[in-house]
């Protein structure tokens, strides 16, 4: 269930160096407390016990790519409702439209700038729980 609240971001990612990357940014940066899933199989079987306010969640991977993940994570009633912002290179407006039709909150492009990743989040958290 959401929270007003942003504190625990679980970030399914299988790039390791982006991980990396990411997690120190949203923890020493942000303040935020991240999981990592390296699938989106693995968030399928994880998230529910993570219990994430945000799931910063890769289009591109191999398995289920980001879409059927987000749609796998729909089906769980226990993380159903948890917000979901896409990464990826791909961030033309068309495709851009397209994730946040499928339900994403909004969409961070890759490469990220690591300073200003916690502070993004915590600008589209804002914009959208108004």
């Amino acid at each position: 269930m959401p929270t007003n609240n942003l504190r625990k971001i679980l970030l399914v990612e299988d790039e390791p160096d982006i991980q990396a990357v990411a997690k120190v940014a949203l923890e020493s940066v942000g303040g935020f407390c991240v999981e990592i899933c390296n699938s989106g199989e693995e968030a399928v079987r994880q998230a529910p016990g993570i219990a994430p306010d945000l799931i910063l969640l890769d289009v591109m991977m191999p398995g289920l790519d980001g879409f059927s993940t987000l749609k796998a994570l729909r089906d769980i009633p226990a993380v159903a409702e948890v917000p979901v912002i896409f990464m990826t290179a791909k961030v033309q407006a068309s495709e851009v439209a397209q994730y946040k039709a499928m339900g994403a909150l909004d969409v961070i492009a890759k490469p990220f700038d690591p300073m200003t990743l916690a502070s993004s989040l915590k600008e589209i958290w804002e914009r959208t729980r108004r």
